[in-house]
């Protein structure tokens, strides 16, 4: 029997750089095992445009990506989420949503590229080293044998994972 895919979802205050970025990264490492979402408890309401290029650089998929509420993951229908990470110190210190399901819950602040200031191309070298500490974390994660951990053993693991940088 076939493990269906966890759902993972990332949250941050905008939902317009780092939640989008780990969304992307979480559905490209994990594909098949994982299934990835973000939102922001105040949504910009788009994508920063830098994020959009920014993937588009590096030959990720752009199609779909939107900056959406948290609270459409807490409505009856939305998807069982079996993990929340928060990617932003601000949106760790709100009180979330009540989650269905009682997700595993792990704070993985990085640094907001939206916020860095400078040329383009600056501001691209800031998303790159973001992107790439995330892809260090979701790729890390991605390899945890979670069908045979206990939940407390998972949850040391995801905090633990919180706390690594990039190579």
């Amino acid at each position: 029997m076939t493990q269906p895919p966890y759902h993972v979802l990332f949250l941050c205050t905008g939902n317009s750089a780092r939640s989008i970025l780990a969304e992307v990264l979480i559905n490209r490492w994990g594909a098949g095992k994982f299934v990835g979402y973000s939102a922001g408890s105040f949504p910009k309401g788009e994508v920063n445009p830098l994020t959009l290029r920014f993937l588009e650089q590096v030959g990720l998929p752009t199609a779909g990506l939107r900056s959406k509420s948290w609270d459409e993951f807490a409505r009856p229908g939305a998807p069982a989420l079996d993990f929340v990470f928060t990617v932003c110190d601000q949106a760790a210190g709100e009180v979330c949503p009540v989650w269905p399901g009682r997700p595993i819950t792990a704070h993985w602040g990085v640094q907001d590229p939206a916020a860095a200031e400078g040329t383009d191309e600056e501001k691209l070298a800031v998303f790159n080293m973001v992107f790439r500490e995330l892809e260090s974390r979701i790729k890390i994660f991605c390899s945890l044998p979670l069908a045979s951990l206990d939940r407390v053993r998972i949850k040391e693991d995801v905090e633990k994972i919180g706390r690594t940088t990039a190579d």
